[in-house]
């Protein structure tokens, strides 16, 4: 039997390969509505202060179902992206 050891940051990024080739193959969609750690992946953010301002300055949508639980669209976070992308030279 071979034993095959991976630090964690290659064991997670395997799993998400793992988890997107699956959906690609179910023909599953990305969620419409991300949690707060998803936007912040998504935005290549570490700061929770900046996604909030993101909320606050209207730059991206947002839905807040109960008090303490906030989900973002993933649409707008994308929109947001491609809105502040620059053309090369």
């Amino acid at each position: 039997m071979e034993v095959v050891c991976l630090e964690d940051k290659a064991f997670f990024a395997l799993i998400e390969e793992v988890v997107q080739r699956i959906k690609e193959k179910q023909n599953i969609a990305n969620d419409k509505w991300i949690s707060g750690e998803e936007a912040m992946s998504k935005l290549r953010i570490s700061s929770k202060t900046t996604l909030q301002k993101l909320r606050d300055e209207g730059k991206i949508r947002f839905s807040q179902p109960e008090k303490k639980i906030i989900l973002y669209d993933t649409d707008s976070i994308n929109q947001y992206l491609e809105t502040n992308a620059k053309n090369t030279f």
